[in-house]
């Protein structure tokens, strides 16, 4: 059984390896439910392969992936099915369909796993055009799209079905810096709005740091560690310090330095 309180996802001693290579090597990390989660680390780590153990698409050699208290691994058939109904997921490619405009490829969904009518389908979709600043694209084709936009079509047919959980996987893969900044903007104003999960795998850093409510570093096959982003920078744990001046370097200040640097403290 789960152990906190206040999780929807709890990943437990998880070990996985690949032939002779062991990826993950007891893997704990609790995923609080109603807020944002980022999972850190340098490639290769197998941060994406923990988002497939959460989704029941990989099955650990040992240990528990419980969502709501439930052992994903113990899941088959409908069982399993029904599970991955709470998850969204936006993987590094928005995977749009060419052929299809911006408002079939969000409707596709809600096409194919309900039986909406198709007055409320187009008003489910139109709603979410307007929550992520969509709406005049609708008659759009993926090619005729930026890159931006594009995760945004993307974030919109992932909430169609109203997910509990949204799995991110390197969302801003390909983007510049400031359509990274947009785009990760985005996703905390919805998850804000809509009050879902939110688990990202990402490697930009700092520009994840301040949209976070808990950052986990995975690094040498464990997550070192999961804490706030002012805890987190705090960290005297060597390989923790180590990755924070590696990725945002000597200059980087917290929000919170930074208001102690301004009182004179």
């Amino acid at each position: 059984m789960a152990t906190c309180e206040n999780c929807c996802i709890e990943l437990v001693e998880i070990r996985k390896s690949f032939g002779a290579q062991e990826v993950l090597k007891g893997v704990n990390l609790p995923i609080r439910r109603g807020l944002t989660t980022v999972i850190v680390g340098e490639s290769g780590q197998g941060k994406s392969v923990l988002l497939k153990h959460i989704l029941g698409l990989v099955t650990p050699d040992s240990g528990q992936v419980l969502v709501e208290g439930q052992d994903v691994a113990r899941l088959r058939g409908r069982a399993l099915k029904e599970l991955r109904t709470r998850f969204g997921v936006l993987f590094q490619g928005a995977a749009l369909f060419d052929s299809m405009t911006v408002f079939d490829n969000i409707a596709l969904p809600l096409r194919e796993r309900t039986r909406m009518p198709a007055a409320k389908i187009k008003d489910k979709v139109y709603a979410t055009l307007d929550l992520l600043d969509l709406r005049g694209s609708e008659d759009k084709f993926p090619a005729q799209l930026s890159g931006g936009m594009k995760k945004r079509v993307g974030l919109a047919r992932a909430l169609q079905l109203d997910p509990e959980i949204m799995l991110f996987d390197e969302p801003t893969t390909g983007l510049d810096p400031v359509r990274s900044r947009e785009v990760y903007e985005m996703f905390h104003q919805t998850q804000q709005k809509l009050g879902y999960t939110s688990i990202i795998v990402s490697h930009d850093i700092p520009k994840i740091f301040n949209l976070a409510d808990y950052i986990a570093l995975l690094h040498n096959g464990v997550i070192q560690a999961c804490a706030t982003p002012e805890d987190m920078q705090r960290c005297q744990k060597p390989v923790v310090k180590a990755f924070i001046r590696r990725v945002m370097g000597e200059m980087y200040t917290s929000e919170i330095e930074a208001q102690e640097f301004a009182r004179g403290i």
